[in-house]
């Protein structure tokens, strides 16, 4: 059992499960969700994991391991009421038609149907205990076109569409569903990238994870199926604006019509 667990309280009896748990921004996040009182259980491949966390080996692109890392959590702690899918990568930045097959692929399998697989494998078990959240890391990039990380870009506006769906089917059950984008930490991956060569403002990773503990807690609960983002927005306004509520199409990834007389309108 985690430090978190044998701590006691109302916290100990909540798990987290977080993927990309080992370093970065899950690793963030994994301390964090600690220091908050949760039980964690950190996915990576190697199995490392923060102290007070319980680390398990699980390739999250691997059906069979997934399964099978949810199965026991479950078995050990009867229950998953929040999982944050954090594991990400990026590819060399490189026109479309430069690209690598394998490195652009391998970015679509490792951003969509990793989070589609520990979603999938989750929620069914959220459902039975009346609810739960999911935490989707996603990205800026997502909601816009760049001329060098089509992968990237099409697996986060991907991964948004995911996090809607989840919404929309869990929504009856309890089950809410958030993009949260970390904006620029400063980890491994971020230094790997030409864009961010020399950048010496990067977003505080306390703010991803204030983010993430107010979701946790249902204090943005109205934001369930939408975006929001570290560093850029203020937690009290999202506060207030889950609370009064969002208009259709807000916080969300949309078709703009070009007017009132488009036929898409």
């Amino acid at each position: 059992m985690t430090r978190a667990a044998e701590a006691g309280g109302a916290a100990a009896n909540r798990v987290a499960l977080v993927t990309g748990a080992s370093r970065g921004i899950g690793d963030h996040l994994v301390r964090a969700l600690l220091g908050a009182g949760w039980a964690v259980v950190g996915l990576s491949r190697s199995g490392r994991v923060a102290d007070g966390a319980d680390g398990v080996a699980c390739d999250v692109t691997a059906a069979p391991e997934v399964d099978g890392a949810v199965a026991g959590v479950i078995g050990r702690y009867g229950r998953v009421d929040l999982l944050v899918n954090c594991a990400g990568l990026v590819e060399p930045e490189v026109p479309l038609w430069e690209a690598d097959v394998e490195q652009w692929w391998q970015v679509m399998v490792t951003n969509v149907r990793g989070p589609f697989l520990l979603t999938r494998a989750v929620v069914p078990h959220m459902i039975a205990a009346g609810g739960g959240r999911v935490v989707n890391l996603n990205s800026g990039a997502g909601t816009r076109e760049r001329p060098d990380l089509t992968a990237y870009c099409a697996s986060k506006s991907a991964l948004a569409r995911l996090t809607g769906g989840v919404a929309v089917a869990g929504a009856p059950h309890g089950v809410h569903a958030f993009d949260l984008a970390p904006g620029v930490v400063e980890t491994d991956m971020t230094h790997s990238m030409r864009m961010h060569e020399g950048r010496t403002e990067w977003t505080d990773p306390d703010d991803v994870a204030a983010l993430l503990l107010a979701i946790a807690d249902g204090a943005l609960d109205g934001f369930s199926g939408r975006f929001v983002r570290a560093g850029a927005d203020d937690l009290d306004q999202l506060r207030r604006r889950s609370a009064a509520g969002l208009a259709e199409g807000q916080r969300m990834l949309r078709l703009r019509p070009w007017g009132d007389d488009d036929p898409l309108a």
